[in-house]
């Protein structure tokens, strides 16, 4: 099983020059996946407003998506839907296609994404769907996942864009004195904001999905 990753452009109806979103959404996810290459296959755009990729793992997945969240400017998001189980490759006259019950739960997933911004969760930004025949174990971790989902994608999309700028520094290696520099501020500055927006916490998580802490 891997991890099948559909993504969408949030409000992109609303996008005053949709070519320009696009990319700089192309070169988000190409800095991020050059960064920090978790992905078997990145991010591509398919159709519409719509991009596919695939994980070998959750965590991997998790941290990837997280990260790229960090990386785009104020204005620009995405909704991830992430579908758990197998995926497998169908001849095509024109290309390679991907199918199978990965893709289908990723489907189920990013709908549901949809149905929560449209009701009592507006920053839902994430979810994650297994396919028919998890067992137990995996249905509880899947629900545990998506409680922490919920929680992390509220302290993004209330971050400024600087402080994910800051929260991205920080996860590729930067020091707070670098990152002051960078942004024409002082080291104090950058401590307050790292843990006053809940970026702290945000990078906490990021090690233990990347298994750099304990």
């Amino acid at each position: 099983m891997v991890v099948a990753v559909i993504a969408d452009i949030v409000g992109s109806r609303r996008l005053r020059d949709r070519a320009k979103a696009q990319q700089i959404f192309d070169e988000t996810i190409a800095r991020v996946e050059r960064e920090h290459p978790l992905a078997e296959h990145a991010l591509r755009p398919t159709v519409g407003d719509e991009q596919q990729g695939v994980y070998r793992t959750l965590d991997q997945a998790l941290a990837s998506l997280l990260l790229l969240q960090l990386a785009l400017p104020d204005g620009i998001e995405f909704r991830f839907g992430l579908g758990i189980g197998d995926i497998r490759a169908i001849e095509s006259e024109h290309r390679e296609l991907s199918d199978g019950p990965g893709w289908w739960a990723a489907r189920d997933a990013i709908e549901a994404v949809h149905a929560r911004q449209q009701r009592a969760v507006p920053t839902t930004r994430t979810w994650i769907v297994g396919a028919p025949g998890q067992d137990e174990v995996m249905e509880t971790a899947l629900a545990a996942s998506n409680a922490y989902l919920l929680a992390r994608d509220e302290i993004v999309v209330r971050m400024s864009e600087r402080e994910r700028r800051l929260a991205y520094g920080r996860a590729g290696g930067m020091s707070q004195r670098e990152l002051a520099e960078q942004e024409g501020i002082t080291q104090p500055a950058v401590s307050k904001a790292l843990r006053s927006s809940g970026a702290a916490a945000l990078l906490d998580g990021l090690s233990l999905l990347k298994g750099e802490t304990a």
